[in-house]
């Protein structure tokens, strides 16, 4: 029987799990088998962090709006309810760009269903 060399698969393998840890300090960086667990935590850990970034977000957002809602001697949920009865179908993301660059444009908007 012929004899099979695996060194290529098994050289690109550990090539490139250690690319993925290319950022990581001292033998997380270096070694495979280290790097292999520290790969496997960062993996865990970006996955849950885009769902704590999606939230960290929206309550960005909220937060913005109901300041500029404040100033307009509004509440936020009394912003959100004359949106939603005046049909207007601005998301909190772009209510909250517009709170920030333009003031005068959030105060009509809230204005609208008055």
């Amino acid at each position: 029987m012929t004899r099979v060399k695996r060194g290529y698969v098994a050289r690109k393998r550990r090539k490139y799990l250690l690319s993925l840890t290319k950022g990581s300090k001292r033998a997380h960086s270096r070694l495979y088998r280290p790097a292999q667990q520290q790969a496997m935590k960062t993996l865990a850990y970006s996955h849950r962090d885009r769902g704590i970034r999606k939230r960290d977000f929206s309550s960005l957002w909220i937060t913005r709006i109901n300041a500029a809602a404040h100033r307009e001697n509004v509440s936020y949920s009394q912003t959100l309810n004359r949106l939603h009865k005046a049909g207007i179908l601005l998301n909190r993301k772009m209510l909250a760009q517009i709170a920030v660059l333009d003031n005068n444009t959030f105060s009509a908007i809230i204005k609208v269903n008055n």
